[in-house]
């Protein structure tokens, strides 16, 4: 064989099994951490599919599907956009937009006044659906599929105490023109924002 083609196999070889490494150390399933059974504590309890687990002793099936989040798109009359800097992790310190996890028996509007009120003093008076992106968030070591629903938002007036709390650290007002999205640290809010900026 020639010593070419023979060193491109082995380059190819190597590449392999550095993405196969890769996979197997990196990129695990979402239920991984999850080694018993919720329902009985079985240790049989398997990979069913790429977002289940099932146990082989009393049959339960446990999902892991989308948890629902929101983010808002709050401008002033300057046309400034609201942005507030991460007070936690995942990405301590960057920027985002204001927003959150719904909780259990909220619809994703209550949810995304909840939100902006909890982390700015902002209530809204209106909002309107815009679009939709998944992300995963990482949180306590385990990877957390979302599924982030953005929305525009007014407000009648401002008000004079407006002031980051809860999960923001501070409150900017930014012109188009100064807003870089690598400054946001989530991912699915990087491509809202660079979205946003384009319309």
């Amino acid at each position: 064989m020639d010593d070419n083609i023979l060193r491109f196999l082995l380059a190819l070889l190597f590449f392999c099994y550095l993405c196969l490494n890769y996979t197997l150390n990196y990129i695990m399933h979402p239920l991984e951490k999850f080694r018993y059974c919720p329902c009985c504590g079985s240790e049989d309890f398997a990979i069913a599919s790429m977002k289940s687990k099932q146990c082989g002793h009393c049959g339960f099936e446990l999902f892991m599907n989308p948890s629902a989040s929101v983010a808002a798109f709050i401008s002033n009359d300057k046309g400034e956009l609201l942005v507030c800097r991460r007070a936690k992790e995942p990405a301590k310190g960057t920027l985002d937009l204001p927003g959150g996890f719904c909780d259990i028996g909220e619809t994703v509007e209550q949810a995304v006044c909840r939100e902006v009120m909890e982390e700015t003093g902002i209530v809204l008076q209106e909002t309107r659906y815009l679009f939709s992106l998944p992300n995963n968030y990482l949180y306590s070591g385990l990877i957390i599929p979302t599924m982030d629903m953005f929305f525009e938002c007014k407000v009648s007036a401002l008000p004079d105490d407006i002031h980051a709390a809860d999960d923001a650290s501070e409150l900017l007002w930014l012109r188009k023109e100064e807003i870089a999205p690598e400054a946001f640290g989530l991912g699915s809010i990087r491509k809202a924002v660079t979205r946003w900026c384009k319309g």
